[in-house]
């Protein structure tokens, strides 16, 4: 009989165990704007206050100029493919995707789309190419700041910082980084 009752109580004891599991993952997960709980852009910052870094320089010639209306075809986080935009500046750069552990010891992110050439400490001179090894400066996501990335991918191309309401619903998104020209489209 005692081995029964504990057997049962250890049973009771799993569910239970396993039940307030699932109860605390889907509530941390309730206000994350991203596509699942593995998504490498967990932690990122979706407003930032605008601050642009030192030597960025505006775009000579975008495809969208300041104020423009457009539509995101990018899906960095949850709720942005689709999402109307609003441009609020753009500028010539090098775009990094970049693969980094976070100094604040999460799990490694794969593939973070973007950071800019003047993200990088210390700022390169020229463009960098994939495979290159550099110290993040930039703080889009938790820990990346100070960080040490692999290039994935580097392109020269204007950047776009932008304010959008997500399709998910929600507040509105001011001064997210960045945003690459083919990633946008025209808002008719």
């Amino acid at each position: 009989m005692k081995k029964q009752l504990l057997v049962t109580s250890l049973a009771l004891s799993a569910v239970l165990s396993l039940g307030a599991c699932g109860s605390d993952s889907d509530s941390s997960n309730s206000h994350d704007m991203h596509n699942n709980k593995n998504d490498s852009h967990a932690g990122m910052m979706h407003s930032s206050d605008g601050k642009i870094p030192a030597g960025l320089k505006q775009a000579e010639n975008p495809k969208f100029k300041d104020g423009s209306d457009v539509l995101l075809s990018s899906d960095h986080m949850k709720g942005m493919d689709g999402a109307k935009a609003t441009i609020v500046d753009s500028f010539d750069t090098t775009v990094y995707e970049v693969s980094y552990t976070p100094t604040n010891g999460g799990k490694k992110v794969s593939n973070h789309k973007w950071v800019i050439q003047e993200e990088l400490n210390p700022v390169p001179a020229s463009p960098l190419q994939a495979g290159d090894e550099v110290t993040l400066a930039a703080d889009h996501m938790k820990g990346m700041d100070g960080a040490k990335a692999t290039i994935d991918q580097a392109d020269q191309t204007t950047v776009y910082m932008v304010d959008f309401k997500p399709t998910t619903g929600g507040k509105t998104i001011k001064n997210h980084k960045w945003v690459t020209e083919d990633e946008l489209q025209a808002n008719d």
